[in-house]
């Protein structure tokens, strides 16, 4: 259980660390590639279960919003 927590805390820094790549990001195009390799990662993550599948929805419709809005 420990390793697997362990794991966890891992993953879910890489998704935090992700996910501040694409909200900082101010050019669309870059930031439309950045948000594909990001949806991907959250939808990594919520097969293993390491996040909710709805908390990967949410993430990924707020990103997309994000990528959207900009210019």
């Amino acid at each position: 259980a420990k390793r697997h927590a362990a794991s966890n805390v891992q993953w879910k820094s890489r998704m935090r660390n992700a996910v501040k790549r694409v909200r900082s990001m101010t050019d669309k195009e870059k930031a439309a590639t950045e948000l594909k390799k990001t949806v991907k990662l959250l939808d990594q993550l919520a097969a293993k279960g390491v996040i909710h599948r709805n908390n990967a929805a949410v993430q990924k419709s707020r990103l997309t919003k994000f990528v959207s809005a900009l210019k």
